[in-house]
């Protein structure tokens, strides 16, 4: 930790890292095991039913237990099409760095538009004539959006991000992308437009990271690999995304006049400096980074301390531990509130996620006779608790959604 976090610029750094993430998660952890949380009870007792649970999803998903990272390439293979493999195989004559470049590009717009669809949205892919939902469906439109050059401005070179291609995008681009009409809606249309618009002017703002000409989103690898030309720590991707794309989030809290993303207010988180009553979780940003990460390694890239990444704070996760009754509310008419993403219950649900999942990981390997070494908290969330989130639900409730109802505005969940 930083020496004085009553120091704007040391409180923001601090709070834009998985150590922060986990720390405060972990206090909000010690008050629900010592019964006094607002909003939630913990009944321990269920986690060796919830490892049992997760353990056997992993061995129906992996029987070998050979579990990639939970990553936005696992999406991108939805009902066993190797879409990736096809744009890899099509872009072969590029150097091995380029292709690294036109997977960040794919890869970061993609990550940053998949906030909760809703129950009700599909997304028919063309050629298979698959419907998709949820993250898969997301994930599918996304990648076809990116070959038709929804984030390009080069009619020559459609497989870009580039800042002016980001900066076009409009409520309309992400409904023709996403196929949304009446009877197809998607949560938080707007918002995505917005994020995306965002991010192409974080692309000409920072001519360091992503080029003083043609600024694309592929120039953070360069800017990674300038810092880390031997092997790159995970923090420093997380680092790095937070400090690149950090503006482009909505406004929300500030310390300094600097934005902190997804960081939230809970009443019973209290210190005596400016970080006082504030929980980070950086949801998306860690997704983003477990992702760019598999980038690094197929590029012959190593990639140290992954371990040091939290469990994301999500419905599916989250939804595990409601579902089998780890976490339960305490008033039971939270199950049927609408719940915007800052109402304290939201806080305090992610952040009992995020501890919980470091605390299950050790029972689930032990489960698998494997080390933590042999099954990164990573492999954990995709084999996973992630699965088993989605798994508990559809047993639970027609819809598939998560246990709290949750309104989204498409940057959070």
């Amino acid at each position: 930790m930083p020496a004085n976090l009553n120091k704007p610029a040391e409180a923001v750094a601090w709070l834009k890292t998985a150590d922060a993430v986990r720390e405060r998660s972990h206090a909000l952890l010690a008050l629900g095991e010592a019964g006094t949380l607002n909003h939630f009870r913990l009944d321990l007792d269920r986690m060796d039913q919830a490892a049992d649970y997760v353990a056997d999803v992993i061995r129906e998903q992996y029987p070998q237990l050979e579990i990639p990272y939970h990553s936005r390439w696992r999406h991108f293979h939805a009902a066993g099409v190797d879409r990736w493999g096809m744009i890899a195989d099509a872009v072969s004559m590029l150097d091995i760095t380029e292709i690294a470049r036109l997977r960040f590009d794919l890869c970061v717009p993609s990550v940053l538009l998949d906030a909760g669809a809703g129950t009700t949205w599909r997304y028919e892919e063309p050629g298979t004539g698959m419907f998709l939902a949820r993250s898969e469906g997301l994930a599918v439109a996304s990648l076809h959006g990116f070959v038709e050059g929804a984030f390009s401005s080069d009619p020559h070179n459609r497989m870009l991000a580039d800042a002016a291609g980001l900066e076009a995008v409009t409520p309309q681009t992400i409904e023709t992308m996403f196929q949304v009409s009446g009877k197809n809606p998607l949560l938080g249309v707007p918002g995505r437009a917005e994020l995306m618009r965002h991010l192409g002017q974080v692309l000409r703002e920072r001519p360091d990271i992503f080029g003083r000409f043609e600024p694309r989103i592929g120039h953070l690898y360069d800017h990674i690999k300038r810092a880390y030309p031997n092997a790159v720590p995970a923090r420093a991707i997380l680092e790095a995304v937070l400090d690149a794309f950090g503006p482009i989030w909505p406004s929300r809290l500030q310390i300094g006049g600097e934005n902190l993303g997804d960081v939230w207010r809970h009443s019973q988180i209290v210190t005596r400096d400016l970080t006082s009553g504030l929980i980070p979780f950086h949801k998306l940003s860690q997704w983003l980074t477990y992702s760019l990460i598999e980038i690094f390694q197929d590029a012959g890239d190593e990639v140290t301390d992954v371990g040091e990444l939290t469990g994301l704070p999500e419905y599916r996760n989250g939804g595990l531990f409601i579902d089998l009754g780890v976490i339960r509310p305490r008033d039971p008419a939270l199950r049927e509130t609408l719940l915007p993403v800052d109402h304290e219950a939201v806080v305090e649900w992610r952040g009992l996620t995020v501890a919980l999942l470091d605390r299950l990981a050790t029972p689930v390997r032990l489960r698998l006779g494997r080390s933590e070494d042999d099954m990164p908290l990573a492999c954990v969330l995709e084999g996973g608790t992630w699965a088993a989130g989605r798994k508990i639900a559809s047993e639970l409730r027609p819809d598939g959604g998560p246990p709290l109802k949750i309104l989204s505005d498409g940057t959070v969940f």
